[in-house]
Parts: structure tokens; C-alpha cells; sequence
């Protein structure tokens, strides 16, 4: 779609890809194309899964590019993070899966990008994650210190964001920061995984439809008082009640085969 986020589909997942070697820093027209990306793949009624990574095979995302802060003025700062943080609720807010693909290096707001993804799968190898802002005198600006704490808790989360340190891949996943790591010989070996696991929350072996539901629900769940949470649960359960997919799931459940979900 642009120059800076590469945007292709393959049979029902769009791949975002961050494309500015060699570390893919991110500038506001980076997120701008991104922030398009993500509208073209939340309309099209033919994408059920996002896949978010970075071009080459060393750097998912290195945060912020730095020589753009260093020419900005404090209002371009505070209105950058402001559509920083509109693009990545966005993502959130997007009833499809999001998957981020962790290729390589993922710090700063290259981890807070990976925040805002449902599902984070890493390569394994000698790749760092963390928020190292406050070695820049700043914090972190797209998220980190609000989504962080909701992960891991807010006594962990503390202590990885003012010592400013970066972990292992192999550690990330230990402590609950990447859902999965795959080791793969090659980077293009490694998509592949990612996209066979994309995949798999297609129709016709998944329905969209109850993943994107699942989704708002978890989403909401910390942002409400349990009896809400529940009422909300209630209604998009009851949504997925009155859809052909779930008359098809129940009906493949009791014939013992096989669904063919249709996302209707």
C-alpha cells in the first residue's frame, strides 16, 4: 500500500509488513501508511487474520526513530503518540486476530506495537525485547506502561520499565511477554509457520465470527466491572447464537465431523 508498510493478502490473512531497513524505526508516515493498512484489512470482508512484522530477518521494529524526535518540537511529540495510540487501539478494536510475527529485534515502540497484537509469535534466536525509554530521559509512549501492567502485573511491569533492560526471546516467552517461539532455519521459513497458524483461524476450520467476538469480549474485560463484562459476554454470545456458523458448529459437533464455517 505504501512505501513504508508493505500490505499483501494471502487467502484470508493480510501481512503488514514495517519496511525501513535497517531497523525498521518508525516515523509518523510510517504510522500513517500503517494506520491505513489497518482500515483496508478491518474492511475487507475477506481478511479474518492480521499478521504484523518487520522486513529482513534482524529487526521486528526498533521503536521510535530517533532523529525524528531529535527535529520534533514538543507539539509534534505529544500529537505523534496521540495517533500512535488511535492507530494501536485500532488494532485492538478490530474484531479480527492479530498476529504479530517477532523476526527479530522487538524494543521500544516496537514492543508496544507487539503489545497491541493478540497472538505474539517470536523467532528464536539472538533477539532482544523490552522498553528501554528511560535510558533516552522519556517513557515509554505508545502504550507500554499501560498494556504492560495488564500482561505481567503491575510489580513486574514496574521494574522492566525503569531499569530500562532488554531480555532474551527465550526469557520474553518464560515471563509471559511472547505466546510462542518457533525455531526455524530460515526467516522465510519462519513466516510460513506463522502464516499455516493464520491460517488455521480461517473458514472453513474456524469462524471468524466467534474469534472476532472472543476478542472484543477479552478486550473489554479489564475496562469493566465483572457484572458488565458478563452482560456484555451475554450479548455477543447471543449474536453468535442467531449466525449459520454456529448452527453449522453445533450441527458438525452432534454428526461427529468436521465444520465448514462460512462466516455468516
Amino acid at each position: 500500500m505504501g512505501t513504508l508498510v508493505n500490505y499483501a493478502t494471502e487467502k484470508g490473512v493480510a501481512l503488514l509488513t514495517l519496511t525501513d531497513p535497517l531497523v525498521n524505526a518508525y516515523t509518523h508516515e510510517m504510522f500513517k501508511e500503517l494506520d491505513a493498512c489497518i482500515l483496508e484489512a478491518r474492511f475487507d470482508d475477506d481478511v479474518h487474520v492480521v499478521v504484523v512484522t518487520g522486513h529482513g530477518d534482524e529487526y521486528f521494529c526498533a521503536g521510535e526513530n530517533i532523529h525524528m524526535l531529535r527535529q520534533a518540537d514538543e507539539s509534534f511529540t505529544y500529537y505523534f503518540n496521540l495517533h500512535a495510540n488511535e492507530t494501536l487501539l485500532r488494532l485492538e478494536n478490530t474484531p479480527k486476530l492479530v498476529v504479530a510475527a517477532i523476526n527479530g529485534h522487538c524494543v521500544g515502540g516496537g514492543f508496544e506495537l507487539a503489545l497491541a497484537c493478540d497472538v505474539r509469535i517470536a523467532r528464536a534466536g539472538p533477539f532482544q525485547v523490552g522498553l528501554p525509554e528511560v535510558g533516552l530521559g522519556i517513557m515509554p509512549g505508545m502504550g507500554g506502561t499501560q498494556r504492560l501492567p495488564r500482561l505481567i502485573g503491575k510489580s513486574r511491569a514496574m521494574e522492566l520499565i525503569v531499569e530500562g533492560g532488554k531480555v532474551s526471546i527465550e526469557t520474553a516467552h518464560a515471563q509471559g511477554l511472547v505466546h510462542k517461539v518457533w525455531a526455524t532455519e530460515t526467516h522465510d521459513e519462519f513466516m510460513r509457520l506463522v502464516f499455516d497458524y493464520a491460517h488455521d483461524f480461517c473458514p472453513p476450520r474456524r469462524s471468524p465470527l466467534a474469534v472476532g467476538q472472543i476478542k472484543r469480549a477479552i478486550q473489554a474485560s479489564l475496562e469493566m466491572p465483572l457484572e458488565q463484562g458478563l452482560a456484555l459476554e451475554r450479548e455477543l454470545q447471543q449474536r453468535l447464537f442467531a449466525s449459520q456458523d454456529a448452527k453449522e458448529g453445533l450441527a458438525a459437533f452432534t454428526q461427529k465431523r468436521d465444520p465448514s464455517f462460512r462466516v455468516r
